[in-house]
C-alpha cells in the first residue's frame, strides 16, 4: 500500500458483537473473510473500523467502556454507530433486506417500496457518514462496504470531505431492466458516482452498472471502458470515477491449514464411519430465497428415480443455516424445504439408509471443515450470488484432492471456477441431476485433475490478494493512466465464462 494515512474501513456491522449477559456487556469476535483479511491491514498500517455494534440498546455508558475495552484486542480503533429498534427495522430489516437485496437479485417481486425505509436508510448513511467525518484525517483513504451504505461517499461530499473514497459491493449488481424498478434509481446512482473507485465481483456486474449509468444519467456523466475497467466522467465537474472488478476471496492457507489439523480429521474420520461405502453430496446455504435450495432437493430426487443404482451408495447432507427469521418469506422457504426432505425420506429410505441428511443450524468450524473434508461431492446451486464463498472454501479444505465441485453458472464465483467445476443452471432440474451423476461417476484421476485446478485457483486468488489488488489500484493508481477511447456499448452475456 502506498501513501501515509491510514485506513478507514466502513461496514454495516464492526468486526465484533456486544452482547449482554447478565447486566453486563462482552465482545463477541466477528468472523468472516472481510475480518480477516482487513484486520492485519489496519493493524499495520494504522485505522479505524466504523460500524453498527449489533444491539439496539441505548449507548450506556458501560455499553462505550466495553467497546473501548475491545479496541486493545483488536489492535486498532473501533468505532459504533448506534442504532434504535425503528432504524434497524426500516434501514436494515425493510430497504437493505427486502428491497436492495431482492432487487440486486432479480427477484423484484419480493421487493417492498416503503417510502418510509428511503427516508431511514438516508438518515441512517448520514449518520454513518458524520462518524467517518468526525475521525476523518488528511491522508486518510476510507474503504466502504456493501448495499447497507451506498449513500455514504454523497454525505461525505456534501460536508466537503476531499480525501479518496471506495465503494466495494459484496453482492451482485442488477440489469437495466431490474434496476429500473427501484423508485430512487437515478439518486442511488448518483450517490454511488460520489466515490472515487466503486468495485464489483464480476465483469457483468460493472456492466450491468456502467449501463445504468449510460442510460439513466445521461445528463450527469459519461461512461467510457477499456481494458476491464469503466471510467464514468461527471459532465459538470469533470470529476472521474473508476469502475473496477475485484472478485473476493478466503483465507485459503487458514482453511487449508485448520482441515489438516488434528481435531478436524478426527471428526472427519467419525463422518466417513457414518457414511459406509457411500459418497457425499453437500450443501451448505444460508437460508435464502437466491440459494435455490428447493431446486437442489429436487434434483437429488430426481437422481435417484432416473439413476436407482445410486440408492443407498449416496446420501445428500444439507446444511442450512438460519437467517433473517423475522422475514415471512424466508419461514416459508424454511417450511418448504423441510416438506421436501420429508417427501424424500419417506419415497426413498431403506433400512440402514436416509438418502437426505437436513441440519438447519450453523455449524462450529471444526464440524464444518471436517463436512468439507469428507464430501465427495459439494454442490452451490445459488439462483444468483455475488461471488459463493462455500465453493472456495470446499476447494482450500480438499487436502486429499478428490472432491468434486458443481457449480450454478449464475453464482459469482464461476467467473474464475468455470474450468474445472462441473457447471449447470440451477433453474434445470433436469440438469442439476444429470451434473449430479456424472461426479458420482467421475474416475479418480478425473476428480485430482479438476480439483487441482481449482486449488491453484482459489490459492493464487485469495482474500489477501484481493485486498492488495484494491488497494493498489485504489491507492496507487491515477485515473489517467486508464487511458478511455471506446464508448460503453450495452451488451454482453450472463454465462460463466463471460462474466
Amino acid at each position: 500500500m502506498t501513501g501515509k494515512g491510514r485506513l478507514l474501513i466502513v461496514s454495516n456491522r464492526l468486526p465484533l458483537m456486544m452482547e449482554e449477559r447478565e447486566g453486563n456487556w462482552f465482545a463477541k469476535p466477528g468472523a468472516g473473510g472481510l475480518v480477516t483479511a482487513l484486520a492485519p491491514v489496519l493493524r499495520d498500517r494504522g485505522g479505524v473500523w466504523i460500524g453498527w455494534p449489533g444491539t439496539t440498546e441505548a449507548p450506556s455508558v458501560q455499553l462505550r467502556q466495553a467497546i473501548g475495552r475491545a479496541v486493545a484486542d483488536t489492535g486498532y480503533d473501533l468505532v459504533p454507530v448506534f442504532l434504535d429498534a425503528t432504524e434497524k427495522h426500516f434501514y436494515y430489516r425493510v430497504f437493505a433486506n427486502e428491497v436492495i437485496w431482492p432487487l440486486f437479485h432479480d427477484m423484484t417481486s419480493r421487493c417492498r417500496f416503503r417510502p418510509e425505509a428511503w427516508d431511514i436508510y438516508g438518515r441512517v448513511n448520514a449518520r454513518f457518514a458524520g462518524a467517518v467525518g468526525e475521525h476523518l484525517q488528511t491522508d486518510d483513504f476510507v474503504w466502504i462496504h456493501d448495499y447497507h451504505l451506498m449513500q455514504v461517499a454523497r454525505h461525505l461530499r456534501e460536508a466537503k470531505v476531499e480525501q479518496r473514497l471506495a465503494f466495494f459491493l459484496h453482492i451482485p449488481f442488477p440489469p437495466l431492466d431490474i434496476f429500473t424498478k427501484l423508485p430512487w434509481r437515478r439518486q442511488l446512482l448518483a450517490d454511488l458516482l460520489a466515490f472515487d473507485l466503486v468495485g464489483f465481483q464480476t465483469q457483468r456486474d460493472r456492466r450491468n452498472f456502467a449501463r445504468c449509468v449510460s442510460v439513466l444519467l445521461p445528463d450527469v456523466a459519461s461512461v467510457r471502458t477499456r481494458g476491464g475497467y469503466s471510467i464514468i466522467q461527471h459532465r459538470q465537474d469533470k470529476r472521474r470515477v473508476l469502475i473496477g472488478v475485484f472478485p473476493i476471496g478466503i483465507d485459503q492457507a487458514g482453511f487449508a491449514r485448520d482441515a489438516a489439523a488434528p481435531p478436524v480429521a478426527e471428526r472427519a474420520w467419525y463422518l466417513h464411519e457414518n457414511y459406509p461405502e457411500r459418497q457425499i453430496v453437500l450443501g451448505v446455504d444460508r437460508l435464502d430465497y437466491t440459494k435455490g435450495v428447493p431446486e437442489k432437493l429436487e434434483a437429488f430426487r430426481y437422481l435417484l428415480q432416473r439413476w436407482p443404482q445410486h440408492n443407498e451408495n449416496v446420501t445428500l447432507v444439507q446444511v442450512v443455516v438460519p437467517s433473517r427469521w423475522e422475514i415471512p418469506h424466508y419461514e416459508q422457504l424454511k417450511q418448504e424445504i423441510e416438506r421436501l426432505v420429508g417427501e424424500i425420506n419417506g419415497e426413498f429410505s431403506r433400512p440402514g439408509w436416509v438418502p437426505v441428511h437436513y441440519h438447519y443450524r450453523a455449524l462450529a468450524r471444526d464440524e464444518l471443515l471436517a463436512y468439507y473434508r469428507t464430501a465427495e461431492i459439494l454442490i452451490a446451486s445459488p439462483w444468483k450470488d455475488g461471488m459463493n464463498l462455500v465453493a472456495k472454501e470446499y476447494c482450500a479444505c480438499d487436502i486429499e484432492e478428490r472432491g468434486v465441485l458443481l457449480l450454478s453458472e449464475f453464482a459469482g464465483a464461476a467467473a474464475q471456477l468455470h474450468r474445472y467445476a462441473i457447471m449447470f443452471n440451477p433453474h434445470d432440474i433436469t440438469g442439476m441431476a444429470e451434473a449430479i451423476h456424472q461426479a458420482l461417476d467421475m474416475p479418480e484421476d478425473e476428480r485430482r485433475r479438476r480439483m487441482r485446478g481449482l486449488r491453484r485457483n482459489v490459492r493464487a486468488q485469495d482474500v489477501f490478494w484481493w485486498v492488495d489488488r484494491f488497494l493498489q489500484v485504489a491507492l496507487q493508481r491515477r485515473l489517467q493512466d486508464f487511458p478511455v477511447i471506446d464508448e460503453f456499448v450495452p451488451g454482453g452475456s450472463s454465462l460463466a465464462a463471460e462474466t
